[in-house]
């Protein structure tokens, strides 16, 4: 077992990590590192209650009390990095956001478990160690927020969700950055879209702009898309088929849309490849954004951070470009 200077910081917000029950998160921060004593073998380690609730329960506030505090341990001189115990189910999206936010190039690991604490064959501890052990690894440095579950490293910007196994983490595009054995880090590549350090988002804000997921199906009219123009929203991602299509019906109501300052980003709700612009659409004519590779829920997370610097549809299709 390898040991390691600096500080730790271990931010837990509940989920099936911390599930004693089938209900609702139980355990703390402090008793899920306890539950691993090799960790203080390992490094400084300290922990922080920052939530306790179910992933599908976190909330913006969530993740802006989450990002300040990180950027805020970040910034001592003897912190190393930050390990944040999360539900599996908007895992991605919390990873995602911190990936955009946070301002420093050492190591946010995001990190749950597939099998509640009481559970046979709970990976849990399993997880958590590897997440600790990336936290304090100097090649983990400049990679962006980093997922692990199932001994993988994953860029949060990439991984997603794909099913309720343990294997349920993956990055269908572009595969994990690396692997954890018997405690050590691999990594074998590095995220190239900008991240962190590199971005230009902050939390100055104490929310953010209301955005929309709306699903494209056999039959969607555009009621459901009316509704949400007139509720105040100031996005919508449009989680559309294949190439992020909009059926006939669902055009006219979307360029109305843009017209009254809705932004309206193309997403596809298939699980990989890249959303191509003014392929089947004129997406310049129209004032569409195209969301390149990511999800329907990443393509909401980084639309809403762009519309605290812009509403305008080139300069958003620049982010979308660029992270």
């Amino acid at each position: 077992m390898e040991s390691y200077a600096g500080k730790i910081l271990v931010l837990a917000t509940g989920g099936s990590i911390a599930q004693t029950s089938p209900k609702d998160p139980t355990l703390l921060g402090d008793a899920l590192v306890d539950a691993v004593p090799q960790l203080r073998n390992m490094t400084n380690i300290s922990v922080e209650q920052i939530a306790q609730v179910s992933s599908p329960d976190i909330s913006i506030e969530n993740w802006l009390k989450l990002g300040c505090r990180i950027n805020e341990a970040l910034a001592e001189d003897d912190a190393q990095g930050v390990v944040v115990t999360h539900g599996t189910d908007t895992l991605e999206e919390t990873a995602y956001f911190l990936n955009l936010v946070v301002k420093s190039d050492k190591p946010v690991i995001v990190v749950g478990a597939m099998r509640r604490p009481c559970s046979l064959g709970a990976d849990g501890p399993t997880n958590l160690y590897n997440a600790v052990a990336i936290a304090s690894n100097p090649e983990a440095k400049g990679k962006g927020v980093l997922v692990t579950l199932n001994s993988e490293i994953h860029s949060a910007r990439d991984v997603t969700k794909t099913n309720f196994n343990l294997d349920a983490f993956k990055a269908p595009d572009f595969g994990p950055l690396g692997y954890v054995r018997n405690g050590k880090p691999h990594f074998y590549r590095s995220p190239k879209r900008r991240h962190t350090i590199a971005s230009e988002f902050d939390l100055n804000a104490e929310s953010l702009p209301r955005v929309a997921i709306l699903y494209s199906y056999v039959g969607v009219t555009p009621d459901i898309l009316e509704a949400v123009t007139a509720s105040g929203y100031r996005g919508v991602v449009w989680a559309g088929t294949g190439n992020a299509n909009l059926p006939k019906a669902i055009r006219p109501a979307a360029s109305e849309a843009v017209k009254r300052g809705l932004a309206f980003v193309r997403s596809s709700r298939a699980n990989c490849g890249i959303v191509e612009r003014n392929d089947e659409l004129d997406d310049d004519a129209l004032g569409f954004v195209t969301a390149d590779t990511l999800s329907p829920q990443k393509a909401r997370i980084l639309l809403m951070l762009a519309l605290t610097r812009t509403s305008d549809p080139t300069g958003i299709q620049e982010f979308f470009d660029t992270y």
